[in-house]
């Protein structure tokens, strides 16, 4: 590793600075990416020998953040870094993601890129760093690679475009892209944005694409001042004999099962195929390797699909290009849920709940490299083996699981009503029951139906869709002949080149991600796929708007009540108590959620209207004033021929009339009353001497139309 070497470049409002020669030189690959006072370190180390059989290329990505780089202890009790959060393994996966595709075919050899955040100034997001640090650690290593690639942050507002945005920004800003390209093409989208139009998104990929070239331009310095040369390695490559001798003898067996509509009776009869072709292979190549014999046959299938989309426009279920399986739809389906969704896209469904909580129940945020740090609402995406008729393992939820979840909730979230419209944590659990293509975008349309049914005041339905692509000739450049795929399934995403999956409203994108297994997309081709995309969400959400289109009247009766209620902001210590033990006891006592605002703003939570009124009650008994309207739980201190004096706790007494004692004529108090007895009473207003005036009677109406007493 030479001594210490550097390339600076101004992106944005900052500079981005790639060092290397100085940390972690026994890396294949070692780059520090610096921006503002945030810096990520980022290495490559790939094996020099291959393990027999290995026929993918086991590449393993892990971004880190440390809590020492923010200047904060770790949380938990053990003190110290655990399992990765979901920022972390989101990060790796956007790294993974672009540069997967820029190794050579055949390269298996195990490959490993560890990123770790040692500096944090909590408004520069360092996910962008790792992905540029990761693109420079391997064109400075002698690991084969066809990049650099640059990624940059592209946020909009007020119509000017900014690029990598603060933290600070983000909140404000009208979209939130991340895009990783080539020189010459993109690789790689992901972000959201809130109901962006298409025009514009376009706009915003044609900008980041011209953002990215200074960073390349950097890595290519950096790489001629202290690259190493790349290592001579063996590529696997494909036995051409067995391929010819598999295609001649089997392409029309092969051409048959592929064309079988059902995802099962396909897979059943690829495998029927594949096994009699194992068994008979060995006859004419004694020494063919399983490997060699799996190969082949995929690149048969391979060269079949492809051509018949290509020259024909023949996909595997018989659909046009741009056509869309079957879309059915059901809600209310589960009695206790608060909310729930059945969607179902041809063989891929998925069953998504609502739920409401109080804002108790948001998530914390360790967020060393800056940014929200807590979430109100949450989208949990679980993939279970029976969905494709296997059986597998069962553990907590996978990286693609995580991916998934983040891309339908960022996606729903443009619409999510505000904090002070709708007070409730909310959560979305999608539990994929059929999988055959684009499960993360019916869950998108899944979820914005469970939350509707789960009365949560969207904005508007939200519908997402996937376009994929076939593309013509080997030349990465020539883009003479092409096939857009809407809505695909398994086997064109396998097969194909691109999944692109936007998700939106009717007036513009909240959601977006790019993979591609090719090295790069032209940004012409990709504005086709985005309007293709754009008149198929139109098409599904018309399906949604049919079943629902407006919010539920009403909440669950399951669902969590909210009581709100104004305190002196002088009066919230009180409220909660040393340590918060007069708020959790007055939680214990009630069964009541209790959320207390600086401004003073108290929410109490139940699905028990008793509940909901017995912590009003104790609240009130507190710290609360008397309001005309409000109710008060009083003591009867003195009876009178004319009424009764009552007593409510902190607040002074006061006098109910004898005509406000029952709904029927009351001939005397103390047949109604007892000194010492409680009641309710409801403040009806102030008489000529500023007293308030209180009444039984309209207090036992109003708890009666609760359903209370």
């Amino acid at each position: 590793m030479p001594e210490y070497v550097n390339a600076k470049r101004n992106i944005g409002d900052q500079s981005i600075i790639f060092e290397t020669g100085k940390l972690a030189k026994m890396a294949d690959g070692s780059v520090t990416v610096s921006y503002g006072e945030t810096a990520v370190l980022v290495t490559v180390v790939s094996v020099t020998e291959l393990k027999e059989e290995q026929d993918f290329l086991p590449l393993q990505v892990e971004y880190r953040e440390k809590a020492a780089a923010a200047g904060r202890f770790p949380g938990g009790y053990f003190r110290k870094e655990g399992r990765p959060t979901d920022k972390e393994i989101l990060t790796s996966r956007m790294i993974d993601r672009p540069l997967r595709p820029l190794f050579p075919t055949g390269y298996f050899y195990e490959t490993q890129i560890l990123g770790t955040l040692l500096s944090a100034d909590g408004q520069n997001d360092p996910d962008i760093l790792a992905i540029n640090g990761a693109s420079a650690a391997l064109m400075l290593s002698d690991v084969p690679f066809n990049g650099p690639v640059g990624a940059v942050r592209i946020g909009q507002i007020d119509g000017r475009w900014i690029i990598n945005p603060t933290h600070r920004e983000r909140e404000i800003s009208d979209v939130d892209l991340v895009y990783v390209g080539s020189e010459h093409f993109p690789l790689m989208i992901e972000g959201s944005a809130r109901e962006f139009p298409e025009e514009e998104f376009v706009k915003a990929l044609a900008f980041a694409h011209q953002s990215i070239q200074e960073l390349i331009s950097a890595q290519k310095e950096l790489a001629e001042k202290a690259g190493k040369p790349k290592r001579q390695c063996v590529l696997f490559k494909e036995n051409v004999e067995i391929t010819k001798w598999i295609a001649d003898l089997y392409s029309h067996q092969i051409e048959a099962a592929l064309y079988v509509p059902s995802k099962a009776l396909r897979h059943n009869s690829l495998a029927k195929i594949k096994q009699e072709i194992a068994e008979k292979i060995i006859q004419s190549f004694p020494h063919a390797t399983p490997m060699e014999i799996s190969w082949s046959f995929d690149l048969v299938q391979r060269e079949i699909f492809r051509r018949n989309v290509l020259t024909t426009q023949k996909r595997c279920d018989g659909r046009g290009l741009e056509d869309i399986r079957p879309i059915t739809i059901e809600t209310s389906i589960f009695p206790r849920s608060h909310g729930s969704a059945l969607f179902s896209r041809g063989e891929t469904q998925a069953l998504c709940m609502a739920t409401l909580a109080s804002l108790n129940e948001a998530q914390e945020l360790d967020a060393y490299g800056g940014g929200e740090q807590s979430k109100r609402f949450l989208l949990h995406y679980f993939f279970p083996p029976f969905s494709v008729g296997e059986v597998g393992k069962v553990f907590g939820q996978s990286r693609r699981e995580i991916g998934h979840g983040a891309l339908a909730e960022r996606s729903l979230l443009p619409v999510i009503p505000s904090e002070k419209d709708f007070p409730y944590a909310i959560r979305v659990s999608s539990e994929i029951l059929e999988s055959n293509g684009s499960t993360s975008m019916a869950t998108v349309c899944g979820g914005s139906l469970a939350l509707m049914d789960a009365g949560v005041p969207l904005k508007a339905n939200v519908a997402g869709i996937s376009v994929g692509l076939v593309k013509g000739g080997e030349d990465d450049f020539d883009w003479s002949h092409y096939c857009l795929l809407t809505d695909i399934i398994g086997l064109e995403d396998h097969y194909g080149d691109m999944d692109f999956k936007i998700a939106g409203t009717k007036k513009g994108i909240t959601g977006f991600q790019l993979d591609l297994k090719l090295k790069g997309i032209p940004l012409e081709v990709m504005e086709k796929a985005i309007f293709q995309s754009k008149r198929a969400r139109l098409i599904i959400l018309e399906h949604m708007d049919k079943v629902i289109n407006v919010a539920r009247p009403e909440i669950s009766k399951h669902a969590p009540r909210i009581e709100k209620i104004k305190i002196h902001p002088d009066k919230i210590g009180l409220l909660i108590g040393p340590g918060g033990k007069t708020i959790k006891r007055i939680s214990a006592e009630s069964g009541a959620e209790i959320t207390i605002e600086d401004d003073g703003t108290v929410l109490i939570y139940s699905s028990s209207a008793e509940s909901l009124e017995s912590a009003r009650a104790m609240i009130e008994d507190m710290v609360g004033e008397v309001t005309v309207g409000g109710l008060y739980r009083s003591k009867v201190v003195s009876v009178k021929d004319f009424g009764c004096f009552i007593e409510i706790k902190g607040k002074g007494e006061g006098l109910v009339h004898i005509s406000e004692l029952s709904d029927t004529p009351v001939r005397r108090v103390d047949q109604v009353v007892r000194v010492g007895e409680e009641i309710w009473v409801k403040c009806i207003g102030v008489d000529e001497k500023g007293r308030y005036k209180f009444s039984r009677k309209a207090a036992m109406k109003e708890l009666q139309s609760k359903g209370i007493g």
